[in-house]
C-alpha cells in the first residue's frame, strides 16, 4: 500500500483507498466527457456543412454567443473559457 500512498499523497491507507477510487471515477468521467466532445464535434460538422451548402457562413456568431452565455450561467467565468475551447474544437479558429 506504500506505493498507493505515494501516488495519492495520502497519509493513511484509508485515505489512499478513497483517493484511488475517486480517481478511477474521474478517469471514467473524463473518458465520457471526451466521447461527448467528439460527438459534439461531429454534430457541429453536420451543421456547418448544411449551412455552407445552403450558401451561409461556416460560423453563426449569434449562436456561439448563446453557447457562451449558457456555459457562463451554468459554470461561471471558467464556463466561458470551457465553451470557447469547445467552440474552437468544433469549428476551428476563425
Amino acid at each position: 500500500m506504500a506505493d498507493v500512498l505515494d501516488k495519492t499523497g495520502a497519509r493513511t491507507d484509508e485515505a489512499a483507498g478513497v483517493i484511488a477510487g475517486a480517481r478511477e471515477r474521474i478517469d471514467a468521467l473524463d473518458d465520457r466527457i471526451i466521447g461527448l466532445v467528439q460527438e459534439r464535434m461531429a454534430v457541429s460538422a453536420v451543421i456547418q456543412e448544411a449551412r455552407i451548402t445552403s450558401g451561409g457562413r461556416r460560423v453563426n456568431l449569434s449562436r456561439e454567443m448563446e453557447v457562451l452565455g449558457h456555459y457562463r450561467d451554468a459554470l461561471g467565468k471558467p464556463g466561458t473559457a470551457l465553451a470557447m475551447t469547445l467552440l474552437e474544437l468544433c469549428r476551428g479558429r476563425i
